[in-house]
């Protein structure tokens, strides 16, 4: 059996080192499409190591780098949990950063499957982190929920109800972020190198016409979008940032994110305006500072 409930709840958390230096940095940036119309503005705030700021979402991709070596993961391999890739999508990912992150630097990550809901013909299983410095101060801490097909039904419980509506009036903020038919591949290079979003064969056999942008590619997108668009482009305002995988968009495609301004943060929805505005982030929020 793929899942084995009891051992996947029960297993200790996971701990790993990691460290990334402003190459990284400068390479997430670049992945989302910093300093695109370099001509004009080359937005050398994400994409040169002099006075580098770091927008928060790089904690998803911190120390997991790239190297000639690295293979292509061909299924999701935890204690309890072993599922083909195919069967899998990321539905959706919450964030909180607690100060600050550096350019540079080195942290204990520590993992575990926090939930595993049974959606009926699918489960949701619950993955957090949190990754700690040196000295035992916490940078951050993520929720990722995962989608496998053909996991559910297992008898266990459903899950809470994620309630959330789009505010009943205009947005205040209506951003554009366009992207190339190469985002992917040089999203990729973060360390992600899950074939869906390379292989077109490999993409056709999950049921996509063609590869498609990582969710975490879109995520990081609209979060700069939102930074430079609403919060002043003060990487450090954001402070969270929670969304749901409403659908794919492929390289190429725009990403239109709608902001309202709420009490104590931000809610917002990101479609694809070339087709018809087909929804791509749902159930969004972002908790900002002052």
């Amino acid at each position: 059996m793929p899942i084995d409930l009891d051992r996947a709840l029960g297993a200790p958390p996971a701990t790993r080192e990691i460290a990334w230096t402003s190459r990284d940095v400068l390479l997430y940036h670049l992945s989302l499409g910093a300093g695109a119309d370099a001509a004009t503005d080359p937005e050398l705030g994400y994409t040169y190591e002099r006075g580098l700021r770091v927008l928060p979402t790089f904690a998803m991709v911190a120390g997991q780098g790239i190297s000639s070596g690295d293979r292509p993961p061909t299924a999701m391999n935890m204690p309890g949990i072993d599922i083909d890739l195919r069967r899998i999508l990321h539905a959706g990912q919450g964030l909180t950063v607690h100060r600050p992150l550096p350019a540079s630097g080195a942290a204990t990550v520590a993992s575990r499957v926090a939930h595993v809901w049974d959606k009926g013909k699918a489960a949701m299983i619950v993955l957090e982190q949190s990754a700690t410095d040196g000295e035992g101060g916490l940078l951050w801490t993520t929720n990722m929920r995962i989608w496998a097909r053909g996991e559910g039904g297992f008898g266990g419980e459903p899950g809470p109800e994620d309630r959330w509506a789009a505010p009943d009036r205009e947005p205040d903020v209506t951003l554009e972020s366009p992207t190339v038919p190469g985002q992917a591949l040089l999203y990729r290079l973060n360390g992600d190198l899950n074939p869906l979003h390379a292989d077109p064969e490999f993409a056709g056999a999950a049921g996509f016409d063609r590869p498609i942008l990582h969710g975490l590619a879109s995520y990081g997108i609209v979060a700069k979008a939102v930074v430079d668009g609403v919060l002043g482009g003060d990487v450090t305002r954001l402070r969270g940032l929670s969304v749901r995988f409403a659908g794919p968009l492929f390289p190429g495609e725009t990403i239109r994110t709608r902001v309202w301004r709420e009490d104590g943060g931000l809610m917002f929805q990101s479609t694809c305006p070339e087709r018809d505005d087909a929804p791509v982030l749902t159930h969004a929020t972002a908790e900002v500072s002052t």
